[in-house]
């Protein structure tokens, strides 16, 4: 048996409680091992530990597995009567049968040693205040994600100073168009009807670009995009509509203007605020160039965003009141944290202790591109932007020598990386304000659609970026945060493009197999990049999404009603084709 490819632990995504009922188990094999048997009980079934006591445990065989890429995972859900659970796995090869334990591995001969001290896996207790609780309504969730500068000028009347007149094309990070909160709350059943039922908000507070991550005032709503009353207007109006708001936190660095910040410049280490920052030459502090130099950290070198100490106890008190003072007064349902991998641990913790104890069901959404499994054990965020599936998705249309299996290994992938509370409502996008456009990555809309298919069947909660209803195109930052083109929506072409938008978020929001954590990639098609996987619900029902990633045409086998459908017709997929389809039970 390939030992080195079998893991198992007591923690993390491989063993925890879904509930207060049900401990979920995980276990990762190599390619070779057949089959699993898990062998669990309550620990003290035979007596006390450290009897004379001959431990057994029920036998069952895992039947549930996924294929990665080197390794299976095998998956099973058991219910311990008493909230704990002692177990160890049987695995079988073609030809031999090892017993694998907290310490290692045993033949059958070694595990029935008299007198052998047995070392297995043991969940002590399933604490309730321990189980990873996760906001349900995430889930139900289709996200519409706006750069607020320029999405939509609600106040033209408003002639600010130094605003760039609306245009279609490429921006740049220097001008400032007048999108403001205004606008927002105006377009809200336009939002509506596209099917939106949540609004991820870039940063809303005062700062002096116009994006808003260099923030000068946590507490104040920028006075470019309206005021406290606005926004709460535009909450109180979005929730009438069955629509939540998401705010955008940046807690890892402040603008040059910060009030603490200033203070620090120009009082040095004499400041109160000293303890705020990371400064490591005092002497230098007020230098105007990358900080390369070590003389105090700030986000990605940038001097004018210096990095914020979320180890101090005075700035976790500030921003637990910040947090606070935005839940009461604009009644927001989750906060989206930039930079969300590089503020402390401790911090996090505190801050959802906080805001859980005001707002239980509040969203707590982390920015991180890489695996979070540290910051997703149920005392930090709910979630965190899936920015691996988006990866993976993108890479296995460019990457035209990648068979199906790749895509069906990258998407286990994304879904074993977390516990099931976590993929729930896991945030997936296909591009953001950070990105290159999701319409520019291949200026091909059937790709476009296929990627939008699989964003709105995967487990979590999707998100489009605004103008994504109409393909709207644009390069890496700033060309991806364009004005939305509203006279444009208008022509005949876009709007079709916004109706295809409306069936897919239609599709999503009905059918309950869309939103659902079961999947499995059945491979009835020989074709080499065919994507095949079907969704199952509670009830069993089933959806099927069939990607025809290839140049040539697919009879597609069997009957079922279309939910959406591109370049198909009469039991044929086209090249670049995309149908989702009911089967029923």
């Amino acid at each position: 048996m390939e030992f080195t490819g079998v893991y198992h632990k007591t923690s993390e995504q491989f063993s925890y409680a879904q509930n207060e009922e049900e401990l979920v188990v995980n276990l990762k094999t190599g390619y070779d091992v057949r089959r699993v048997f898990i062998h669990y009980g309550d620990p003290f079934e035979a007596g006390i530990l450290g009897g004379k006591e001959k431990w057994v445990g029920k036998r069952e065989e895992i039947v549930y597995k996924k294929r990665l890429l080197h390794q299976i995972w095998w998956t099973t859900t058991l219910r311990p009567a008493y909230k704990r659970c002692k177990y160890y796995f049987e695995l079988h090869t073609d030809t031999e049968v090892w017993y694998y334990f907290e310490d290692g591995f045993l033949t059958e001969e070694q595990l029935g040693l008299e007198g052998r001290m047995l070392q297995c896996f043991t969940v002590p207790w399933m604490n309730p205040a321990d189980v990873n609780r996760t906001p349900d309504w995430v889930n139900e969730t289709v996200w519409y994600q706006i750069f607020p500068d320029r999405f939509c000028n609600g106040k033209p009347e408003d002639q600010q100073e130094g605003l760039t007149p609306w245009r279609l094309g490429p921006v740049t990070n220097e001008e400032r168009f007048g999108g403001n909160l205004e606008g927002i709350r105006q377009r809200l059943g336009y939002l509506q009807d596209l099917g939106i039922t949540g609004i991820y908000l870039n940063p809303i507070m005062e700062a002096e670009s116009n994006h808003k991550y260099d923030t000068k005032d946590y507490t104040k709503i920028d006075p470019a995009f309206g005021d406290e009353r606005t926004m709460r207007l535009l909450v109180s109006e979005a929730h009438e509509r069955g629509i939540k708001i998401m705010v955008d936190a940046v807690f890892n660095h402040c603008g040059r203007k910060f009030g603490p910040w200033l203070d620090v410049q120009k009082k040095g280490r004499e400041s109160e605020y000293a303890d705020w920052f990371m400064v490591q030459n005092w002497e230098e502090l007020k230098k105007r160039a990358d900080t390369r130099d070590g003389r105090f950290y700030s986000f990605a070198f940038a001097d004018g965003m210096p990095k914020l100490n979320t180890n101090s106890e005075q700035v976790i008190r500030y921003f637990c009141k910040v947090c606070e003072d935005w839940v009461r007064s604009y009644e927001i349902d989750g906060i989206r944290f930039d930079v969300g991998n590089e503020v402390s641990h401790r911090f996090l913790k505190r801050l959802r202790e906080h805001l859980k104890s005001l707002k239980p069901d509040i969203y707590l959404l982390g920015e991180i591109w890489h695996d979070a499994s540290q910051w997703l054990q149920g005392d930090e965020y709910d979630s965190v932007m899936n920015y691996p599936l988006m990866s993976g998705i993108h890479d296995f249309f460019l990457d035209k020598s990648l068979g199906k299996e790749a895509f069906e290994y990258m998407v286990n992938r994304c879904y074993t990386m977390y516990m099931q509370q976590n993929n729930n409502v896991m945030f997936n996008l296909l591009d953001s304000h950070d990105t290159e456009r999701l319409m520019n990555r291949f200026k091909d809309l059937d790709i476009f659609y296929q990627q939008l298919a699989v964003l709105f069947t995967m487990p979590g909660s999707p998100c489009i970026y605004y103008g994504t209803e109409i393909a709207l195109e644009g390069g890496h930052d700033p060309d991806c945060r364009r004005c939305m083109p509203w006279e444009e929506l208008k022509n005949e072409e876009n709007q079709k493009r916004i109706e295809l938008m409306k069936e897919l978020i239609r599709m999503r929001r009905t059918h309950q197999s869309c939103r659902s954590l079961y999947f499995h990639f059945p491979n009835e098609y020989e074709n080499r990049r065919c994507v095949e996987y079907v969704k199952l619900d509670e009830a069993g029902r089933k959806l099927e999404v069939i990607l025809n990633c290839s140049e040539e045409k697919l009879e597609i086998h069997g009957t079922g009603e279309v939910l959406f459908s591109r370049n198909y017709q009469e039991g044929r997929l086209g090249p670049k084709g995309t149908l989702v389809r009911s089967l029923g039970i």
